[in-house]
């Protein structure tokens, strides 16, 4: 089975690897990832289905695969946090994360004979009161490039965070519902 994932995440990658003999793992360069508003989950949605209009016929793969990730910020359960820009902005969403809990919300949807599914689920995950030296080393360690709210759950922020509620692979980046369906179609 040829199976397109249409992201430029070396997690999500990570996670189908293992299920697919023939995985292109090629993201969009040209999606507008900004949300439309309302809830958090309303809004990660949309960016998902923003990148499966992206998806043109003829692509020539049996399955396609889109997803997006995004944090409800913990002050302010209808606001998100994305992928920080920069170091500054880094160090600004683990130091507002730590000692917290906070929903972290993924989409999914999957193009498989002609027509999308889309699933949408949230985990709940658990920082520890992080140090500065802490702070400062997860930053240095860049764990956070391309990572909404700055940090890879399976990378070095799993020394100091905890999943409470949901699956795992929600808070990685493929909604947990998926990932199990995706596994009833692996080699």
């Amino acid at each position: 089975m040829k199976v397109w994932l249409a992201s430029q995440s070396p997690r999500r990658a990570a996670m189908l690897q293992p299920l697919f003999s023939d995985l292109k793992c090629e993201g969009f360069t040209d999606v507008d990832e900004t949300p439309l508003p309302g809830s958090v989950d309303a809004q990660v949605l949309s960016i998902c289905q923003k990148k499966s209009k992206a998806v043109s016929d003829g692509h020539g793969f049996d399955m396609v695969i889109v997803c997006d990730t995004l944090l409800a910020d913990p002050d302010d359960m209808d606001s998100t946090l994305g992928k920080p820009n920069d170091t500054v902005e880094a160090a600004m969403m683990l130091h507002r994360l730590s000692g917290r809990r906070h929903q972290v919300w993924s989409a999914t949807g999957i193009l498989l004979n002609g027509e999308w599914k889309f699933f949408v689920e949230h985990a709940i995950v658990e920082f520890d009161s992080l140090t500065d030296e802490q702070l400062v080393e997860l930053v240095l360690s860049e764990s956070w490039k391309g990572k909404a709210g700055g940090y890879d759950l399976a990378g070095p922020m799993g020394e100091f965070a905890r999943l409470i509620d949901g699956h795992e692979s929600t808070v990685l980046g493929i909604a947990g519902e998926a990932m199990e369906i995706l596994r009833t179609f692996s080699l």
